[in-house]
């Protein structure tokens, strides 16, 4: 790894931790409290500062910024900065570190006969991948809960970025001396490599008789088709369980042919119904293996109807989920058809500029669908794509028609 790229990830990692209004935690020691001088201030000149290292040293991303006539020298701003299809990481190495750099990789989930995104790191990239992380994490989400895990643990999906980072999570919140196959995993993989729950240790983690006045909230933390498993098998085993007040939900999204499919608000529903926490208290989580930052909604400003039909279901209505990034990345909600930002309200592909994806690429065009809710969006689902391969890569992917929200 250049001198460049190592000067350039501790800049951003000690401006990132440096950043004002969050905890530190014991291996992300920084000085509390930001500046207006803090280098994030000017996100266009770190942008297109790193833009013309990745472009010199990530020889497939340079050949599609060649294919589309986008170098450093006529790039302006960080919007021009061209975006790379999430599906090019199934075909191309986009990484700026040599192969013997490559300690872990990432990969997309999915069904396992698809072709997984691969997302190199190294432990350079990890550290900075983390410190991007947890900051943002604990300003979104509450920290004095204990935690329930519906995934498997990290020895057995090491290729897992949502793994590691429930991983990462968990040493934050004070579990780095516990063994993580003892703490808060709750997941396992069926014999066909799927994820699935060890129902056995979800209903002892929830059991009435941890459940007293002082009980410690608990934090759930899974994918929506995890959630869907559980939630069915409660519904079966016909339980219901009310955790501790101050407890929450992260969901994560995304279903992937890994369960049935339900709205999100019908999903959200299931849960007050069958875990007793409020839909104030469910908190929606965007990211990919992509990228090294994540995305959260802010419950705290939404609205919810919440009615009884005189059993225990309740209805639920959704009026708004913003999501946002945190400050070292911006979002743009893209017309397929023009290749431009869509106006506020309007309805796009979710365009992600990273900073903290130092070592691979910055910008990301995914394949989800947003809404455009000022300096955030809110999530719609995904939308069919064709899938480009090849020389294809170098073109703006095509819109059909979207799938059903989830």
């Amino acid at each position: 790894m250049t001198t460049e790229f190592s000067n350039f990830a501790a800049r951003l990692r000690e401006s990132i931790l440096s950043e004002g209004g969050v905890p530190r935690g014991p291996d992300l020691k920084g000085p509390n409290g930001g500046s207006c001088n803090s280098p994030l201030r000017d996100f266009n000149r770190l942008a297109l500062e790193l833009f013309a290292l990745q472009f010199k040293h990530n020889v497939a991303y340079r050949k599609i910024c060649e294919a589309r006539d986008l170098k450093p020298e006529i790039v302006e701003h960080w919007t021009q900065i061209p975006a790379v299809p999430t599906v090019a990481f199934k075909e191309l190495d986009l990484t700026c570190l040599a192969p013997a750099e490559r300690t872990t990789v990432f990969h997309s989930s999915g069904t396992t006969e698809q072709k997984p995104s691969r997302h190199f790191h190294s432990p350079e990239s990890l550290k900075l991948y983390e410190a991007s992380l947890i900051p943002w994490f604990l300003e979104n989400v509450p920290q004095n809960c204990g935690l329930v895990i519906l995934t498997p643990s990290p020895a057995q999906a090491p290729h897992s970025s949502l793994v590691h980072m429930f991983e990462t999570v968990r040493q934050q919140l004070g579990g780095a001396s516990v063994p993580a196959s003892r703490a808060g995993f709750v997941g396992k993989l069926a014999a066909d490599g799927s994820w699935t729950l060890d129902f056995s240790a979800v209903v002892e983690a929830f059991s009435p008789r941890r459940q007293t006045p002082d009980a410690r909230p608990q934090l759930l933390l899974g994918t929506a088709f995890s959630f869907v498993h559980l939630l069915d098998h409660l519904a079966e085993k016909h339980l219901h369980f009310d955790l501790p007040a101050g407890s929450r939900v992260m969901e994560t999204g995304g279903y992937k042919n890994r369960s049935r499919s339900i709205p999100k608000t019908e999903l959200h529903q299931l849960i007050t119904e069958r875990l007793g926490v409020p839909p104030s208290h469910i908190i929606c989580e965007y990211g990919m293996s992509e990228l090294s930052s994540q995305a959260y909604d802010n419950v705290t400003g939404d609205t919810w109807q919440v009615t009884r039909n005189g059993s225990a279901s309740c209805h639920v209505s959704r009026v708004t989920r913003h999501l946002q990034f945190p400050p070292w990345s911006r979002v743009q909600i893209i017309s397929p058809e023009t290749g431009r930002e869509v106006a506020d309200g309007e309805t796009g592909l979710i365009r992600v500029f990273d900073l903290a994806n130092v070592f691979s690429v910055m910008a990301i065009q995914t394949e989800d669908l947003g809404i455009r809710r000022g300096d955030g969006f809110e999530l719609v689902g995904r939308a069919t794509l064709a899938e480009p391969r090849g020389c294809s890569l170098m073109a703006h992917s095509a819109l059909h028609t979207p799938q059903s929200a989830i």
